[in-house]
């Protein structure tokens, strides 16, 4: 399936390119650093990362920030509230929560791949209050209830 996404560049995206998709089979558009200097991160150290694009989603999706897994795995960067939301309704800047969770300090520069966007169709809910839910086989069991291996 495809949709129609519009975007809008902010004063801060000048000279960088839109983001896209880096193969056929990708499913993430990538996002890019719009910081106008670099920003080095001690490890444990966080910070919000602008991207210089606004978009707007047709009502009945929404846009998943997920971390990149490259940058995850070399250095420890990952992103924090992950997957980030981006409703269907916002229409600021996206910005990215990432984290140094590595040993090492590490930059972000100026139009480096940050973060993929996934675009997704949402589901809305009708909330039903019952008494008792339906029983399963798992029941209430969680968190390694099957066996860690």
């Amino acid at each position: 399936m495809e949709i129609e996404l519009h975007i809008q560049t902010l004063p801060d995206f000048e000279g960088l390119t839109l983001p896209e998709y880096q193969t056929h089979g990708s499913s993430g558009l990538d996002l890019l650093a719009a910081c106008q200097s670099p920003l080095t991160l001690a490890p444990g150290q966080r910070t919000l990362v602008p991207t210089g694009i606004s978009i707007a989603l047709p009502q009945g999706f929404e846009a998943q920030i997920r971390p990149r897994s490259g940058l995850a795995l070399r250095h420890g960067i990952t992103l924090l509230n992950t997957p980030g939301t981006i409703d269907s309704d916002y229409r600021g800047e996206i910005k990215v929560i990432i984290i140094n969770l590595g040993e090492a300090p590490f930059e972000i520069t100026r139009g480096m791949r940050i973060a993929q966007m996934v675009i997704s169709e949402t589901v809305k809910a009708r909330i039903t209050l019952v008494d008792n839910l339906k029983p399963t086989l798992r029941g209430a069991g969680g968190f390694g209830h099957t066996g860690t291996h």
